[in-house]
């Protein structure tokens, strides 16, 4: 008897711990997201690409991920993304995102990575001028002016900064920096600036000496220094400018000149008759 409650007591434990253990996968597997069942078809990009290029067919391949990954504005055609240009640099392997590419009708270079409503401008510069080479795509910088404001000839130069805070959108027709960060030599600097600020560029460019300063990303704080001049420089007393001197006028006030009218001398006429003379004036 003891055997048989033994038995009875053995597979009754058996049947439990089954109903149990299936009790539990079939609550593990409702717990589990259907999404991470599902995989999704996602465009990659099968080389670097780098800022301003244009996209090509050879460029991306599909793979496919976890739905649930999927991240927002990933593309899963290859031709939706063929031929845009590329504002972000993407490495080999990383998703392909609009984000990182320009409109449609952009094309590519230069032009895709400039935002509306902004400009690319041109300065030329030399190796002092581009902080010996380190201002390079990416970094940002003031601009300072060095001229004369009253002219060649006139009064002494000073030093004003014009711009602050602006993004180098190119060093020498480089749109990336180099991944060793090397200083490189360069000519030309491309800023990206507003309109107003694509005048005063210019504008300082034609009349006066340009100097970029390089400045830290993560200081966005506008100074706006107070112009420099060579009498700051050397701590020199400044001179006081003089007010112009008002125009004179005279007040001598002219005497009248009287008008003398001429003397008119009467004709005389004398008639002598023997000894008889007489006269008659006329």
């Amino acid at each position: 008897m003891n055997r048989k409650r033994l038995f009875m007591i053995a597979m009754l434990a058996l049947v439990m711990a089954g109903l149990l253990t299936l009790a539990t996968f079939r609550a593990i597997r409702r717990s589990m997201p259907a999404a991470t069942q599902m995989t999704s078809k996602i465009v990659v990009a099968n080389n670097d690409l780098g800022i301003g290029a244009r996209v090509a067919e050879r460029d991306l391949r599909v793979a496919e991920i976890a739905a649930q990954d999927l991240p927002a504005g990933a593309f899963t055609k290859t031709a939706e993304v063929a031929g845009r240009g590329v504002i972000v640099p993407i490495v080999k392997n990383e998703p392909v995102l609009s984000s990182k590419l320009a409109s449609e009708k952009a094309g590519a270079g230069l032009p895709s990575i400039i935002p509306p409503g902004m400009r690319a401008v041109s300065v030329r510069v030399n190796e002092v001028i581009s902080v010996a080479g380190f201002v390079v795509p990416g970094t940002r910088v003031d601009v300072l002016l060095t001229g004369n404001p009253g002219g060649r000839g006139t009064g002494e130069e000073v030093t004003a900064t014009i711009l602050e805070n602006v993004e180098v959108l190119a060093a020498d027709q480089k749109l990336e920096r180099q991944e060793t960060g090397k200083a490189q030599s360069v000519t030309v600097i491309t800023l990206l600036v507003n309109p107003a600020d694509a005048q005063k560029l210019t504008l300082a460019a034609s009349g006066g000496r340009v100097q970029l300063v390089l400045r830290n990303p993560a200081d966005t704080e506008m100074q706006k220094p107070s112009i420099v001049s060579q009498a700051t420089l050397y701590q020199l007393p400044i001179k006081p400018v003089a007010p112009a001197a008002p125009e004179l006028r005279s007040k001598v006030k002219r005497a009248s000149v009287p008008v003398v009218t001429p003397k008119i001398e009467a004709s005389v006429v004398e008639i002598i008759k023997g000894d008889k003379r007489d006269v008659t004036r006329f």
